[in-house]
Formats: structure tokens, C-alpha cells, sequence
């Protein structure tokens, strides 16, 4: 079982958990390192043959900021 990516707004403590609207498997967490070498959070699809496997979404934003995750 795959644990559910939360992420929350550490300013009004909204919380959103993220799936793949294709396979409705939660999606992984995970950090991108750009090319200057700065990380942004992402989630992504891990489900083998999935038309969306291994697409990346930027973390979701509230309150003008990134939403934190956290494994549910």
C-alpha cells in the first residue's frame, strides 16, 4: 500500500491529499533539483502503465505559499 501524499498550509492548516485523476492511485511525493541546483517539491505517478506514470505536479499552494507534505 502506498502511503497518500498530504500536503497542508502551515499558515491556515488547509490540507489537500493528492491522487492521479487517471488510475486514482495517490500520488508520490518527491524533490526536483533544477538546473541552478535549488529543489522544488513535487508529487508524481508511480503506477506502472498509467498514462500519466512518472508526470510531475509542482506542490499544490495556499495562503501564496508552497503547501508542506506530509505521509498520511
Amino acid at each position: 500500500e502506498i502511503d497518500m501524499a498530504t500536503y497542508t498550509c502551515n499558515s491556515c492548516d488547509m490540507s489537500v491529499n493528492a491522487t492521479c485523476a487517471t488510475c486514482d492511485t495517490p500520488l508520490v511525493n518527491t524533490t526536483l533539483t533544477k538546473d541552478d541546483g535549488s529543489t522544488v517539491q513535487v508529487s508524481q505517478c508511480l503506477t506502472s502503465g498509467c498514462a500519466n506514470e512518472n508526470g510531475k505536479i509542482k506542490s499544490p499552494m495556499c495562503c501564496g505559499v508552497d503547501m508542506s507534505c506530509s505521509m498520511a
